[in-house]
């Protein structure tokens, strides 16, 4: 459902050590943060930044070959790792079809 309605910023608390405090606050006087929320808003970004969570599909096998085959044509070269992450695949399946492409020599391996 789409809403006009603007979405409200949400304060959260939590407690820090001592020293994870002054930590924040000699980076705040260091002059690379405006203040201590500055700090925390940066570094809550750069964590959901690092953190993908990868919801795989359930898919036949079949139509499994056909996207990792097409994935390859289309990039040529990929790690299996980024096939499985972008076509949402089990990186276990990538790997087996991978491998039987090049068997029945359908792509190459690098």
């Amino acid at each position: 459902m789409l809403s006009t309605e603007k979405l409200a910023a949400k304060t959260l608390s939590t407690k820090l050590t001592p020293n994870e405090v002054q930590e924040i606050d000699n980076l705040v006087n260091a002059g690379l943060y405006l203040n201590s929320s500055d700090f925390l808003r940066e570094a809550v970004r750069e964590r959901l930044k690092a953190i993908k969570i990868i919801k795989l599909r359930d898919i036949d096998y079949d139509t499994a070959k056909k996207e990792i085959l097409g994935y390859y044509k289309k990039y040529n070269k990929a790690f299996m790792s980024d096939v499985a992450d972008d076509l949402e695949l089990d990186i276990e399946l990538v790997v087996n079809i991978t491998d039987e492409l090049i068997k029945e020599g359908r792509i190459k391996e690098v």
